[in-house]
């Protein structure tokens, strides 16, 4: 049969693209469907129509008008391998052997302290029913033969897939994928994987950049751009036909920058720039042109 921490054993992990997510909360909506007002025997009972949110969806934003990206970040129990509410809640919750991390209904009543263990703010406290509670994965619906939990049904962008597979094959996925977990630093192994995180733990820098033609100022397309830090040339691209550049995945925190403007491979401009916590659009650059 094996053990929850088996390589041989199937168990389930969710991936979240957030690539993808546009931020419809198909997956939000899926979830109360499923557990406001119906009572599903051992493993949870009713949701509150209120203030529970076992799926969320966090709105990230980078950048300044008119140049800003938001990403949305489904947010959910991640069934960690190495919970800590499992350590304090005791026999109130259960590890599956299938990955499943399911807080026992009975058990765990009046246990105010399951929720404050949860490091990810994913435990929730039914105040009517005085237990604390959390997204279990629809284990009530793949025990039934669902092949996937409700959430992952309804996403229409697949941002939201499910994987029954072995730990090694998990980690090989994870490392093809360059997928990641939620603070990592807390060594609490979760299930729950993210794609494209860098669209929310980098920075980038950008802007629109402009030329004069016979006193109006237009578009400047394709133009050479160069992102330098140290005398070395991090990337380079082209402006695209708004005259737009930006340059992505850079770290908070990373410094002072070069971005050098090239016309048939004279450079034209020179800025420097300091990034700090935050992307950093420049708006409108007006390229110099020199005889």
């Amino acid at each position: 049969m094996g053990c929850p921490g088996s390589n041989k054993l199937s168990q389930w992990n969710l991936v979240v693209d957030v690539k993808k997510c546009v931020g419809c909360y198909n997956c939000f909506l899926a979830c109360k469907d499923e557990h406001i007002g119906n009572n599903h025997e051992g493993y949870s009972r009713p949701q509150p129509s209120h203030g529970h949110q076992w799926i969320d969806i966090d709105v990230v934003e980078r950048g300044q008008a008119p140049m800003i990206d938001l990403t949305y970040v489904p947010k959910m129990c991640n069934h960690c391998d190495n919970a800590p509410c499992m350590k304090v809640g005791g026999d109130a919750v259960e590890k599956r052997s299938d990955g499943i991390v399911i807080i026992n209904p009975e058990k765990a009543e009046g246990r105010k302290d399951i929720v404050e263990a949860c490091p990810y703010g994913a435990i929730f406290w039914n105040e009517e029913e005085q237990i604390p509670q959390s997204w279990y994965f629809d284990a009530h619906l793949l025990d039934r033969g669902w092949k996937e939990p409700r959430c992952v049904q309804s996403c229409a962008t697949g941002a939201l897939t499910s994987h029954k597979i072995s730990n090694k094959e998990m980690s090989k996925m994870a490392a093809q994928e360059n997928l990641a977990v939620l603070k990592p630093e807390l060594g609490t192994k979760p299930r729950v994987y993210y794609k494209n995180l860098a669209l929310v733990e980098s920075c980038f820098i950008g802007g629109s950049l402009v030329r004069e033609n016979e006193c109006v100022k237009d578009c400047a397309k394709g133009v050479t751009v160069k992102l330098r830090q140290d005398a070395r040339v991090l990337a380079c691209e082209e402006t695209d036909a708004f005259g737009e550049f930006k340059f992505d995945g850079l770290p908070p925190n990373g410094g002072d920058y070069e971005i050098e403007f090239l016309v048939e491979g004279k450079i034209h401009n020179v800025m420097s720039v300091v990034l700090r916590e935050d992307s950093i659009n420049l708006g409108t650059v007006d390229l110099v042109l020199t005889s």
